[in-house]
């Protein structure tokens, strides 16, 4: 289990489950989004998110894909503390990784968007990188799969 929350503290989950697939989005607008170099979402599904305190405010935003995304905020500070996005559905999360008590427990397991990555911005040895978006049974271990497609069920 894994907590997290906003800036000011009104805002405060758990993750009680291992993410499904962590992604590291070098997009140009989730750049201009988070005013960083990148954003790093951890998938899980929404049933293994708690909120402990506060009541994320939903807010429509557009993403790479074209399809936009919901990111839930805290209605005080407006930190981002996850997003549900269009392709993935309304029961998948993507927790936003710097919101987390201890952001170091879940280092990207994929860097996508590079095309547009700040050149500064280094990429790991022994991580995938892909210019865009990806086809995930290319890189996800079966369990993931698995979870991903059971949530969408649910």
């Amino acid at each position: 289990m894994t907590e997290g929350g906003c800036a000011c503290g009104a805002v405060r989950y758990r993750m009680n489950r291992r993410p499904i697939f962590v992604h590291a989005c070098h997009c140009s607008l989730c750049q201009r989004q988070t005013g960083a170099a990148y954003a790093i979402n951890a998938m899980v599904e929404m049933s293994a998110l708690e909120l402990l305190s506060g009541a994320p405010k939903p807010v429509p935003t557009p993403s790479a894909s074209g399809k936009g995304q919901t990111v839930y905020r805290c209605p005080e500070c407006m930190t981002a503390v996850w997003s549900c996005y269009a392709g993935a559905g309304p029961n998948i999360a993507f927790v936003r990784v710097g919101a987390l008590d201890n952001p170091a427990a879940y280092p990207p397991d994929i860097h996508i968007y590079t095309s547009a990555k700040q050149p500064a911005v280094q990429l790991p040895d022994g991580v995938p990188a892909v210019p865009e978006y990806y086809v995930a049974k290319d890189f996800w271990p079966a369990e993931s799969l698995a979870r991903f497609q059971a949530a969408r069920r649910a």
